[in-house]
């Protein structure tokens, strides 16, 4: 550890840049994992907000609540209990006079249900009227307040702004939460629609109707439009950037332990084992990656503090622990390619004897 450090310091521009190159990669997992996260967070924070465990939805939806319809005829058999709650979905934009137009999926509720009952709002009531709406915090952030008056199609009817509540995003974009009436009117249906799709936060409920089908919320939330998609790129370009950083690791110490071959010929015929060296040369790479980690920590942190509110950066603690342990096991297995090297040395030979 000593001799490790010892040469880190006496080659500070050759260590330096090792270490500028693990920090550059290692906040680049940081930001990409964040931004991951919180993306995918967007996508569900609603639906979680619900504590959902089942969806029933129309058979022929594809699963996608916004597609599902369930008719008072297919409904009239079902009887919900304190776990369940009707929801009607749309997707719809939110204008203003005094404020930017927000696009948004609308959110119907009948507000004696668990749904309604059980949010959780930053500020003022819940919904009591046809007319009035609870919106996400995000409209807030957008400089909407209490008692604004919203328009959520272009010539129709204005609704009042009577709440704000946190984590109320669907596939990105902000709900607002609204009657059952509300949805129909957007949606012009009549009164024969109920929902699109009933939310239950029990995982014994279940419906019996050939017309219906029930998921999990897993099934459900992986079904949401670009959810798996969007996952799966960050996921191939998180592990990409692993395997570009073990190559990139290994040939930097591929090249260090080649150019310092003779040092270690001489150490060899002084005495010292080659375990000791094997031992020596991976406890400075741990070394070299752990410092680039806190400095991209550090990067990632000062980052984090000055993003603007519109990016939607989510740090994880588990996330951020399989990042570095990741990071680490990378550059043990980069520093494990010279061993064979150095298991070799040949004192008399790379002296020049």
């Amino acid at each position: 550890m000593y001799l490790s450090l010892k040469e880190i310091w006496h080659e500070k521009l050759r260590y330096g840049l090792i270490i500028g190159m693990i920090l550059l990669v290692t906040y680049l997992v940081f930001i990409l994992s964040a931004l991951a996260n919180g993306l995918a967070q967007q996508n569900t924070q609603a639906i979680e907000s619900w504590d959902t465990s089942k969806v029933v939805l129309a058979k022929d939806s594809d699963i996608n609540l916004s597609q599902s319809l369930l008719t008072s005829e297919q409904t009239k058999a079902i009887k919900l209990g304190k776990s369940q709650a009707y929801v009607g979905t749309i997707g719809a934009v939110a204008t203003s006079s005094k404020h930017s137009e927000i696009r948004s999926t609308m959110v119907g509720l009948d507000w004696n249900q668990y749904i309604g009952k059980d949010m959780q709002l930053v500020s003022g009531h819940r919904v009591q009227s046809d007319n009035q709406i609870v919106v996400d915090t995000q409209f807030k952030n957008e400089g909407y307040k209490l008692g604004d008056k919203v328009r959520l199609t272009t010539n129709g009817q204005q609704y009042t702004i009577v709440g704000f509540t946190e984590n109320a995003k669907m596939s990105v974009a902000p709900v607002v939460y609204g009657t059952m009436a509300t949805w129909r009117k957007l949606h012009n249906l009549p009164d024969t629609f109920t929902a699109s799709g009933i939310i239950s936060k029990s995982a014994d409920f279940k419906v019996n109707n050939s017309d219906l089908k029930t998921y999990t919320a897993d099934t459900f939330i992986q079904k949401l439009p670009g959810y798996s998609a969007q996952n799966s790129t960050f996921a191939f370009m998180i592990g990409f950037l692993f395997v570009i950083s073990l190559i990139v690791i290994a040939v930097f110490l591929y090249i260090l332990t080649m150019q310092k071959i003779p040092n270690y010929a001489v150490l060899r015929a002084q005495g010292l084992p080659a375990r000791t060296l094997v031992k020596t040369t991976i406890a400075q790479a741990l070394m070299l990656v752990s410092f680039g980690l806190i400095l991209g920590g550090v990067l990632t942190a000062v980052t984090a503090r000055f993003m603007p509110l519109g990016v939607p950066m989510i740090f994880s603690a588990g996330l951020s622990i399989a990042v570095v342990i990741g990071i680490l096991l990378t550059g043990l297995l980069g520093a494990i390619v010279p061993v064979r090297t150095i298991l070799k040395v040949d004192p008399v030979t790379a002296i020049g004897g």
